[in-house]
């Protein structure tokens, strides 16, 4: 929960806009959001999985909540806490009134824009999609159950990003799947893993390791996500293909590190990968285990490895 009124209004000069009362949840306007508006490009997750970027609602139930303070993270870290400290927050109802409220207010500006396509205009108010993974770990709302089970009931689909640290939370979502669930697999083993993601918590590796075991008991797609940090994280690719092996999963994302935000306080531009690096680490990845690349975005730097291409949501 955010308590400064400094925090607050810098993150609100930043693009966020909070939802509900106790100040935990949040949305933002993406990038791709905005270039789709105007026919300047679409996010990776288009061209993999269908979600139209014009219609997406960037959020988090849980801004200021982590158990990780990653390197590459582009939040401010310095904010995070490890654990929920408070039984006050916002029920899922709320918060996605709000956080639709907040969408339609910051694109109000396109509507006097020439050059925004009307079809997308129409609909960018109307949000279909909720990535929650714009800051924090949702996994750590303690209603997040429910808020995916809201999200669906108003027809939304729900892509969530966890850093796998709650196997516990994992487990339950049994309960009430979301659409798409990732978890950020940034390391080949526990050295590395200390050294890019700075754990916050005892036993956090094997807490991922219990995570990622645990995704045999879910029915929904499946992702391990690597964030790709040059002179990090980019080493022993047969160490990332036994873990992918033993998963069962259906998709790893190879996506570079990209030098923006907060993270600039903590690497530099050469930790960014360029193209050729991305595909070569994502062959070494590939060749170490039952996956191919099936699909590539340029411009986002990312990769996409699996034995078939994904289904596209109908969306």
């Amino acid at each position: 929960m955010i308590s400064s009124e400094t925090t607050r209004k810098d993150l609100e000069k930043k693009g966020y806009r909070f939802a509900g009362n106790h100040l935990h949840s949040a949305n933002k306007i993406c990038h791709w959001t905005r270039k789709s508006i105007v026919d300047e490009g679409t996010c990776y997750k288009e061209q993999f999985y269908g979600i139209k970027s014009h219609r997406c609602l960037q959020m988090t139930p849980s801004i200021d909540y982590c158990q990780h303070k990653c390197l590459f993270c582009w939040r401010d870290t310095n904010i995070t806490q490890t654990s929920w400290d408070t039984d006050d927050y916002d029920d899922p109802k709320t918060i996605i009134e709000d956080c639709i409220k907040n969408q339609k207010q910051l694109l109000c500006g396109y509507f006097g824009n020439e050059n925004a396509n009307p079809k997308k205009l129409e609909e960018c108010t109307k949000p279909n999609n909720a990535a929650m993974s714009l800051a924090g770990e949702p996994l750590l709302y303690p209603e997040i159950n429910q808020l995916i089970h809201e999200f669906k009931r108003q027809d939304f689909t729900t892509f969530l990003v966890s850093n796998g640290e709650a196997p516990e939370k994992i487990k339950a979502l049994e309960e009430e799947e979301p659409t798409q669930l990732y978890i950020s697999l940034d390391a080949p083993n526990e050295e590395i893993y200390r050294k890019t993601c700075l754990p916050q918590v005892s036993n956090g590796w094997e807490k991922l390791n219990e995570s990622i075991e645990l995704l045999s008991t879910l029915n929904t797609r499946k992702v391990l996500r690597i964030t790709a940090v040059k002179g990090y994280n980019m080493i022993n690719p047969e160490q990332y293909a036994k873990i992918i092996e033993k998963a069962d999963i259906d998709y790893v994302e190879v996506k570079a590190y990209m030098f923006v935000g907060n993270s600039r306080d903590r690497l530099q531009w050469e930790n960014m990968p360029k193209t050729d690096d991305m595909r070569q680490f994502s062959q070494e990845i590939a060749d170490n285990c039952s996956m191919e690349i099936i699909d590539e975005v340029l411009k986002s730097r990312v990769l996409l490895l699996g034995d078939k291409k994904p289904t596209k949501y109908n969306n």
